[in-house]
């Protein structure tokens, strides 16, 4: 057996314990009960066109989710010393700034595409950078970036909002193929390009031994600063990707971006439980993304205000963290 097929055992097999099985199997039974209880309670919650819409407008949080989960798998899941990556909200408000400037200002469609999605994989490159030549925690690392990149979009936009328009925004925003908007069918492209290259390649394979056992990755061979910091930039074009996607649905730049980071790390920390083996994962991902679409729809359809649903994220959060260390501790003790 090779050192990579040693390496992609503890990647992919599940563990012995029954735990993380049970998580995996309660967290799919709990999606259920909250589906049928808003199917129950809300009007039109299981309508074709109203499940349509909460696959594009959960979109942009779950295309930041996904670069958060590269990221974690990456750097390893520690809250303080593995994988993170804060300013993936910042980036996007940067990015969205950055393309309906060059927009306004009548640059090409490709060179206001390129130009965007080029921010945001420069600002992943830099927190990569951040961590492993200044040698800085990814928490530390990347919430510098955060104030940083918030401070540039400022800058840029003024702390005003940039209204744009364009066929690519116009096509996102109101296009539909099949009878489903364009905007989910970005996630789900995404979410199957990602899943490929994480899941389903020898890079993905990699890419997790080196987050979970960077020893024997090191031992093995494997460069660990180069798939790091690949997470990393895969991480700035998901944020340039769904910077794209929010200017189609807002119609150009938005202040406030930053407010979405506490839904991006509860999405990336949830998706985690719709694993057998409670590791990070794309389509755990897209499920929790899934998960908290359907939670502030069925608020919405129920006239619930929507300030409960950072209240239910914080608790997902914090059960979803005490779950995972009691089986870490569980498995110290075996």
């Amino acid at each position: 057996m090779s050192s990579l097929e040693t390496l992609a055992r503890p990647a992919t097999e599940p563990a012995n314990n029954l735990l993380p099985r049970l998580a995996q199997r309660g967290s799919l039974l709990v999606f259920g009960l909250i589906l049928l209880v808003f199917a129950m309670t809300a009007p039109n919650f299981l309508s074709a066109g109203n499940i349509a819409n909460v696959f594009a407008q959960s979109a942009i949080l779950g295309i930041l989710a996904f670069g958060l989960t590269c990221v974690v798998i990456g750097g390893g899941n520690h809250v303080v010393s593995g994988g993170l990556d804060l300013s993936l909200a910042a980036n996007l408000g940067l990015c969205a700034a950055v393309y309906s400037s060059l927009n306004n200002q009548g640059c090409e469609a490709w060179q206001a595409l390129s130009l965007t999605l080029a921010c945001g994989v420069l600002v992943g490159a830099f927190n990569g950078l951040a961590v492993l030549l200044l040698g800085l925690p990814p928490l530390l690392a990347t919430l510098a970036s955060m104030n940083l990149v918030a401070g540039l979009e400022l800058v840029l936009t003024q702390n005003s909002v940039l209204p744009t328009e364009s066929a690519l925004l116009a096509s996102l925003a109101f296009g539909y193929w099949l009878g489903v908007p364009a905007l989910a069918w970005v996630l789900l492209a995404v979410a199957a390009l990602l899943t490929l290259l994480i899941q389903h390649s020898a890079f993905g394979l990699r890419l997790y031994a080196v987050g979970e056992y960077p020893e024997a990755a090191r031992a093995a061979g494997l460069g660990l600063r180069r798939y790091v910091f690949s997470s990393y930039l895969i991480a700035g074009a998901c944020a340039a990707v769904a910077a794209l996607c929010s200017a189609a649905f807002f119609s150009g730049s938005t202040t406030g971006s930053g407010e979405m980071l506490l839904s991006v790390v509860a999405i990336t920390f949830l998706g985690v439980v719709f694993s057998r083996r409670l590791t990070a994962n794309i389509p755990g991902t897209l499920l929790a993304t899934l998960l908290l679409g359907f939670l502030i729809n069925g608020f919405q359809l129920l006239n619930i205000s929507s300030f409960w649903v950072n209240g239910v994220q914080g608790v997902l959060i914090l059960l979803v963290v005490a779950f995972s260390a009691a089986v870490a501790k569980q498995e110290g003790h075996a």
